[in-house]
């Protein structure tokens, strides 16, 4: 038994009303890209600020070591010296002059002043605060709090990491410890 096997051919009538396929791929993408680019910069956004903390945290870590050890207190460093000591633990994209340093200590770990800091602006929008430097003596409970000025960029779809005005965010590492009987002689 054999069957005839029609061919099926496009009329001219018949292609028209067939859906059109060309372009639509550039017409999806289209309507993707926009949201898939701004996650990209999002990421990337805020990959760059938990960069910054963790670098911030290992420098203060680093910085704080001055404090534990006794150096800073038995070479009479000021606020400004240890501040600049403190500059050379920040990697090149950290500028110096967004850094602040406070350090205080206390007589035990329950009274020493674990709040975050309050900041304090003029009227240019400048910090007018004056950080405390009190390193203690041996065996002092002491708090550093290493901050730095990140400046942000506004993210894409409203997206905004800045918890300061003018585009800016507050990283804060802190640092608490005792520091070593380094002047006691053992």
């Amino acid at each position: 038994m054999t069957f005839a096997v029609r061919r099926l051919e496009r009329s001219p009538i018949a292609g028209r009303q067939l859906p059109d396929r060309r372009g639509a791929s550039a017409i999806e993408f289209a309507l993707v890209a926009a949201p898939l680019a701004a996650l990209i910069l999002a990421i990337l956004q805020t990959a760059l600020i938990f960069f910054a903390q963790q670098v911030l945290q290992s420098g203060a870590e680093e910085t704080a070591r001055q404090l534990v050890t006794g150096t800073a207190q038995s070479s009479g460093m000021t606020q400004a010296t240890f501040h600049a000591a403190a500059c050379k633990n920040l990697p090149p994209f950290m500028s110096c002059g967004n850094m602040m340093i406070d350090v205080q200590s206390a007589g035990s770990f329950a009274t020493i002043n674990t709040s975050p800091p309050t900041l304090t602006y003029d009227s240019n929008g400048n910090l007018t605060n004056n950080w405390a430097f009190a390193p203690g003596g041996p065996g002092s409970i002491v708090i550093m709090r290493m901050m730095y000025i990140l400046p942000v960029v506004g993210g894409p779809l409203g997206f905004n990491l800045s918890n300061m005005s003018g585009s800016r965010r507050l990283l804060i590492a802190t640092a608490v410890f005792k520091t070593e009987p380094y002047g006691s002689g053992s």
